[in-house]
């Protein structure tokens, strides 16, 4: 019996484990030894690998797939995922600032998703930005390594701000995974 859809058929890059997308050895995630010491470093740790994961995920896509909304009605797309962290990223920092807040990244509400076009400059414009905010947002966060301090307008705990970093790459990794599979059939760990 022939496939229903035109979905693309399940692929990976990995032999060793081919429900993985990339074997163990190949993976920039995988750390040996122990893990970090203490509350900071082990949440620093986890951001760096779900920063990574959202990468590999829109590795290897031409500007078209990583603009494809491929879960209608929905408008998410990786692009508009990059687009979003990068001002998500913005956004954390107005909430450990006393200063009045930054503009919003893209303007309008939803612009981050609903703005993201196949177009290779805004592509390579929304990887600058996303680098751009996290550098900014890491400088920030470095000026206060007391997980218990309060910050900001509203007080938030610099561990508040963390864990949340923390949740919001991780959840959007799902996203990405999901986007990705329907977009080229990759699937990844």
């Amino acid at each position: 019996m022939g496939r229903m859809n035109d979905q693309p058929a399940r692929w990976t890059q990995a032999t060793v484990y081919p429900d993985m997308w990339a074997d163990p050895d190949d993976d920039p995630r995988n750390s040996e030894g122990t893990g970090p010491d203490g509350e900071l470093a082990t949440l620093q740790g986890f951001l760096t690998d779900y920063r990574l994961t959202l990468r590999m995920k829109c590795e290897g896509l031409d500007a078209e797939q990583l603009a494809r909304r491929s879960v209608p009605p929905s408008t998410m797309s990786l692009l508009g995922l990059v687009r979003h962290l990068a001002m998500v990223e913005r956004d954390w920092r107005n909430w450990i600032s006393d200063d009045e807040p930054l503009p919003r990244l893209y303007g309008r509400r939803d612009a981050d998703f609903d703005e993201a076009v196949a177009d290779q400059a805004l592509v390579d414009a929304a990887y600058a930005d996303l680098e751009r905010e996290q550098a900014a947002t890491d400088a920030a966060l470095a000026e206060h390594p007391d997980l218990g301090k309060r910050l900001g307008k509203d007080r938030t705990s610099v561990r508040e701000l963390m864990v949340h970093r923390v949740e919001e790459y991780a959840r959007h990794c799902g996203h990405a995974d999901l986007l990705r599979e329907c977009v080229d059939g990759r699937v990844g760990q």
